[in-house]
């Protein structure tokens, strides 16, 4: 293990250019692999919900090229364009993408090319839909025995009285859907009724999304990063501690603000019991899930250092975040690395 703490500032995602190719040389001239986009909306800053991995597909070609002979990139903007790809059917396709929506109809990418035996990078439909309903991936986790925090949704007006909340609080709230900590500020962790009633109402109007209520977790925040070895189905887990000052209701709690600002900083986990209850719960929930390559659990332990399943990323961002710095303090592997480890990972799976 790598012991030395990084925060996001001072991580710069080097570029093709910074670093030597982990292969020097072609390792199959044969392999075709495509790298699948959208168009960008007006707003190029935007969220689109069909998409979770945003990257610059110019250096995605370019490190895949220093492994791979042919590669191209290729952007989906109509039905036959996706037709069109299966016609040719490169041996994996290299996509963020999750779905597309065709005239009223919804394709999901990675199903697509299930179909026509296409490999492809990161999980399929049913475990990226149990990990995107955070109540969903929390009910998966207590049938599998796994711990997470007790938890119920709400919206406005559902649980209008103290007595009707069927859990203690203090209570942390969060939109039951959505990344990057969306909605969650310093008004999420609640101890009255007074208060919940207004983050509830707060997230409908902000987020227009129900509530997910939970049981706050008072101790350290994790993320343990997870690579499949196709070849025979066992886990890697990369765990790392996340750790940010006290806000303003004196919780240190991963809000929007924090991630938008860049503000927390990771660091190793250095303890080799709880690297060991880390990893073990993460390759439990991975596996509950039906992920499958990569992807990244996010854990918080209770106030007697017990580790819970928070929720899971099984498409993880591949920049500066949680998932690249798990590689790089757990494995030392740098960006390019990285990059040609999961489609490597893509390929072996098919």
């Amino acid at each position: 293990m790598i012991t030395k703490e990084i925060s996001r500032d001072q991580i710069l995602v080097p570029t093709f250019t910074d670093e030597e190719p982990v292969f020097p040389m072609k390792i199959n001239k044969s392999i075709n692999i495509e790298i699948v986009t959208v168009p960008k909306g007006i707003d190029p800053t935007a969220n689109q919900k069909n998409v979770a991995i945003v990257w610059n597909e110019h250096n995605i070609l370019t490190i895949l090229s220093t492994v791979y002979d042919h590669v191209m990139i290729t952007e989906i903007k109509t039905e036959d364009d996706l037709k069109q790809l299966a016609l040719r059917k490169p041996d994996m396709v290299f996509s963020g993408v999750k779905y597309f929506d065709f005239n009223d109809k919804t394709i999901w990418l990675n199903d697509y090319l299930e179909m026509h035996g296409i490999a492809y990078m990161a999980s399929g439909r049913q475990a990226l839909e149990n990990e995107s309903d955070k109540s969903k991936a929390k009910l998966i986790m207590k049938i599998a025995n796994i711990k997470t925090a007790d938890f119920f949704i709400t919206s406005p007006g559902k649980h209008a009285t103290d007595s009707s909340i069927p859990i203690k609080f203090p209570l942390f709230i969060k939109p039951v859907t959505g990344g990057d900590s969306r909605g969650i500020d310093a008004n999420s962790v609640v101890y009255d009724f007074k208060s919940f009633v207004a983050k509830v109402l707060d997230i409908m109007t902000t987020q227009n999304l129900p509530s997910l209520v939970e049981t706050y977790l008072s101790g350290k925040e994790y993320s343990v990063g997870i690579f499949e070895d196709a070849t025979n189905g066992s886990l890697t887990a990369m765990p790392i501690e996340i750790t940010m000052k006290e806000n303003k209701n004196g919780h240190c709690i991963l809000d929007y603000d924090v991630k938008r600002n860049d503000v927390e900083t990771v660091i190793a986990v250095k303890d080799v019991k709880i690297f060991k209850k880390l990893s073990k719960l993460a390759k439990d929930s991975f596996k509950a899930l039906g992920g499958k390559s990569l992807g990244r659990i996010d854990i918080k332990m209770n106030q007697q250092g017990v580790p819970h399943f928070m929720e899971a990323n099984l498409m993880p961002g591949l920049s500066k975040g949680y998932f690249y710095r798990s590689c790089l303090l757990n494995l030392g592997m740098g960006y390019n690395e990285m990059i040609l480890r999961i489609a490597k990972t893509g390929l072996s799976s098919h």
